[in-house]
């Protein structure tokens, strides 16, 4: 039968059920137990046996109807699991005396799978061992209007599933198990930085300046204050002004939004967490954000080996730490700290193999994009990448030992980069040179660069104390935590085309 015969096959049954007096669409309903709870107190009774002393009262989904006769099995879901659901016409009754004499019938004929049902009784194994609710009454809660997918094929069409991730919810209970273990995960980053002193200070969404990485940001207005806005790409630059107010340990876990491609591992709205301590370097953050991670993965799965998509992965500490010229030498065997002229190191990497170099302004751009190349994708093990080219580094403190270079590190972890983290710049006249520097590749077109904001250099200038600054990818670590191949899977409603145009890139 077609979706609109059925929708209006339904529709037909609101009305009997209407002209019985049966409110389709109850108001509340009361529960004593949910389906996960019956199944572990009566997990030893045995077949055949029925506890008819008990009480219990239960709501949920009808996922599947079985009518044979004078009896009836259904399948009930709440968001703990199922349950059975024994239905005898003898016995069962509504919660209406005037109709109960047909209650049974009623429950045969204008009831559907995807319908929600509340039902009071006792408790009973079958002779086939399935623990049931022998129903004596029940209470119709809603009636839906559309069918489910087909129990055998299920919702697997990729994109519908993103789209109408309700119904996907419904049908794929390790869906609900992901976003469940998400819960989880984020609650554990919570705890364990309160727990570590650290205070969660909300920052704007809505900013006159974009700032604290380089991407293209989603630009709005604002009517009455004649305003352009851009929607943050970061929360950095705001919670580095708590710093500078007299915070010492602060973070904010929240939306960031980047107008860029979509993939497996992008998506244009994505959570992060930016986590900043004063007194701190980037070594401070290399511990924090093993122990976040090493934490949640013990929260989450009780382990800290973990299959990803066929890979075992070992997060017990410590991690491998590798400066990026290391990774790269090691990869290519070519040691860019041997190189004088971006010309030089130009020709001696494309000589090695590597590509689309022309854009690359300086050895650290070059330097960046033998690493990507060669070296980002193999690092499947957790690593710390450490001491960036301050080229492409904008906020973050020069090294200490080793010039041209920041106290800048990057988490990869199955080839992605996890987490970023500087032993941030706290030189106020440095950090107005690196913003100017950055206005001006915005002003030669570069889509990315952000501009100078000029209220968070005068926050600087009233001075902010070493600190060390952190920002991690939550997406990406559910992702790790799931088993779960796109960021797509994590996200509860991902950003999709139209619907006639689902051809949306998943590199």
């Amino acid at each position: 039968m077609a979706s609109d015969d059925i929708r209006a096959t339904r529709l037909e049954k609101v009305a009997q059920l209407k002209e019985l007096g049966i409110n389709p669409y109850a108001y509340r309903w009361d529960s004593t137990h949910c389906a996960a709870e019956l199944q572990e107190k009566y997990a030893d009774l045995p077949n055949g046996e029925a506890v008819e002393s008990a009480e219990v009262a239960i709501a949920g989904r009808i996922l599947t109807r079985r009518v044979f006769g004078k009896l009836a099995f259904f399948t009930l879901q709440d968001e703990s699991g199922t349950i059975q659901l024994y239905l005898d016409k003898g016995k069962i009754q509504t919660h209406m005396a005037e109709v109960d004499a047909d209650a049974f019938t009623h429950l045969k004929q204008l009831t559907d799978i995807g319908d929600f049902l509340g039902v009071r009784g006792s408790i009973r194994r079958t002779d086939k061992g399935e623990l049931s609710v022998s129903v004596a009454s029940y209470t119709i809660l809603t009636k839906a209007l559309l069918p489910l997918p087909d129990k055998w094929h299920g919702l697997t069409d990729v994109a519908k599933r993103y789209r109408q991730r309700y119904v996907d919810l419904i049908v794929n209970p390790d869906v609900r198990e992901t976003f469940r273990r998400r819960a989880r995960i984020t609650a554990s980053i919570r705890r364990y930085l309160d727990d570590q002193g650290f205070i969660e200070i909300e920052t704007p969404v809505l900013q006159a300046e974009a700032g604290g990485a380089d991407a293209r940001p989603f630009i709005t207005y604002h009517n009455t204050l004649d305003l352009e806005l851009y929607l943050r790409i970061a929360t950095e630059l705001h919670l580095k002004r708590l710093i500078v107010g007299g915070f010492e340990k602060v973070f904010e876990m929240g939306r960031v939004f980047r107008n860029e491609g979509v993939s497996t591992r992008h998506n244009p709205e994505f959570t992060s967490i930016e986590v900043y301590q004063a007194y701190a370097d980037y070594h401070d953050m290399m511990d924090l954000t093993e122990a976040l991670i090493v934490n949640a993965a013990k929260a989450v799965l009780g382990t800290l080996t973990l299959d990803y998509q066929g890979t075992s992965i070992d997060l017990t500490p410590p991690w491998r730490r590798v400066t990026m010229h290391e990774a790269v030498q090691d990869k290519t065997g070519l040691d860019f700290h041997g190189f004088t002229t971006v010309d030089e190191a130009r020709d001696a990497a494309t000589a090695a193999g590597l590509h689309h170099l022309d854009d690359c302004a300086s050895i650290g751009h070059v330097l960046n994009a033998a690493f990507e190349q060669t070296v980002e994708e193999t690092l499947i093990q957790p690593t710390f990448v450490l001491d960036y080219p301050v080229e492409i580094s904008p906020l973050s403190k020069p090294h200490r030992e080793k010039p041209g270079l920041v106290e800048r590190f990057e988490l990869f972890i199955v080839g992605r980069e996890t987490a970023n983290s500087f032993s941030e710049l706290t030189d106020p006249v440095d950090q107005r040179q690196r913003l100017e520097a950055q206005a001006a590749r915005k002003a030669a077109g570069d889509v990315e660069a952000q501009g100078v904001d000029e209220d968070f250099l005068t926050a600087l200038e009233y001075g902010m104390p070493p600190t060390g600054g952190m920002g991690l990818g939550v997406d990406r670590l559910v992702m790790l935590l799931t088993n779960s191949p796109s960021i797509r899977d994590v996200i509860a409603f991902p950003l999709l085309k139209p619907e006639r145009s689902d051809d949306a890139a998943d590199d």
